[in-house]
């Protein structure tokens, strides 16, 4: 996957334009952002081409105006939160091409940074229309992608521009794109992968992608009372998707022909109602839950056996929470099972890569979020990468 141009091939670059595709897409509260980690991100990629004399252009996202100019969602109102973060002025520009940004180009100087406005605003952007992207492109000397999480989506800004002009990854992308490889496209085995969450149907395509490419596939979260449920158990009120047994069947079965392990919990925390330390609580075999509990969380003996898996693997993947983690003591075995996996990354024994926002809640949760090789932002693109999808934005990339 290492076919593609960083910032390192770019040589000279004072006075040219970089049209540069970032997520800017913040959550906000009274006018402000509540969380700035999607610019911390790419923020390496900004400074360092502004250290180098280009004039950088900011193409973003925000919200969804279905190509129309939305008053609310102009990317003028994160601009603040980007300059906070940056520590540089930034000029807002109301348009993505025309002559206001080639008068905007010219007001800046060699290192200055402009904010193009939403480029969902315009109808081409999310039909990836070439006519569109040859328009913005018209305007930069070379396109760099820094929005791996936006990769996903073939629009004219994320798939579109690497058309055009000369493009590179930023070094966000830069970074995700070797990760993502050193987890699954040349991965050290034993690989590892845990897929939690609680619905089967939402990672089909994850659990059939993966059965052929890892050694042990951990399965938590409300899928994994759908797999019990194929192999007879019964989960009771649990959370289960009855209609899909015959599914979980042909999973574990191509996972046996793959030479894959199916890990399923064999002992679970189990509780009459679904709140946090509730009396009816206790922890029993999964052949023992009864007709009025729901299984809510793995139980010790599983998660000290997962562990156990994790020690002898060299490489683990992981999207999902074990257990109903938002909830007290449902969140036991997600933050157990991601300390044994960030103690055996910091031993350098283990090449951990997680991704998904419910993903990223929980290790923070855990306390481990930097403990992990690499921790993924992006939701949808995580997933279809984990599918085993070409990402547009990726692809054109290697192009």
């Amino acid at each position: 996957m290492s076919n593609f141009k960083t910032l390192d091939d770019l040589g000279d670059i004072t006075g040219k334009v970089a049209l540069v595709r970032v997520d800017l897409n913040l959550p906000m509260k009274d006018g402000s952002a509540t969380d700035v980690t999607r610019v911390e991100a790419v923020k390496p990629t900004i400074l360092e081409l502004a250290d180098k004399g280009a004039k950088i252009l900011l193409l973003a996202h925000f919200g969804r105006p279905k190509g129309q100019r939305h008053s609310t969602m102009s990317t003028s109102f994160v601009q603040g939160d980007v300059e906070k973060v940056l520590g540089k002025e930034i000029m807002f520009i109301p348009e993505v091409m025309g002559p206001v940004v080639e008068q905007s180009i010219g007001i800046l100087g060699n290192g200055d940074i402009g904010l193009l406005d939403n480029v969902r605003f315009w109808p081409g952007e999310e039909s990836n229309d070439p006519e569109f992207a040859k328009g913005i492109a018209a305007h930069g000397d070379f396109y760099v992608n820094d929005a791996f999480s936006a990769a996903h989506r073939a629009h004219a800004s994320t798939e579109g521009l690497a058309h055009h002009l000369p493009a590179h990854a930023g070094r966000a992308m830069e970074a995700e794109l070797k990760a993502l490889d050193a987890a699954l496209g040349t991965p050290e085995p034993p690989v590892a992968a845990v897929v939690g969450g609680a619905k089967v149907s939402t990672k089909l395509d994850v659990l059939t992608n993966l059965v052929g490419k890892v050694q042990h596939l951990i399965i938590g979260g409300g899928m994994a009372n759908t797999f019990l449920a194929a192999k007879g158990v019964d989960v009771g009120k649990s959370l289960c998707e009855h209609d899909l047994t015959a599914t979980a069947n042909t999973i574990m079965d191509e996972a046996d022909h793959a030479g894959c392990t199916v890990h399923l919990p064999y002992d679970v925390v189990v509780a009459k109602e679904f709140a946090a330390n509730p009396d009816s609580l206790r922890t029993c075999n999964v052949h023992e839950v009864a007709e009025d509990e729901m299984i809510l969380d793995v139980g010790p003996l599983a998660t000290e056996a997962l562990g156990d898996v994790l020690k002898t693997c060299r490489t683990l993947v992981w999207n999902g929470p074990l257990g109903a983690f938002e909830t007290e003591p449902f969140d036991t075995a997600t933050a157990a099972l991601a300390k044994t996996a960030a103690a055996l990354t910091q031993d350098g024994s283990l090449t951990s890569v997680a991704g998904g926002g419910d993903t990223v809640a929980a290790l923070a949760h855990a306390g481990v979020k930097d403990d992990f090789t690499f921790v993924s932002t992006a939701g949808g693109a995580f997933l279809e990468w984990m599918e085993g999808k070409a990402l547009p934005g990726v692809a054109a990339l290697m192009a």
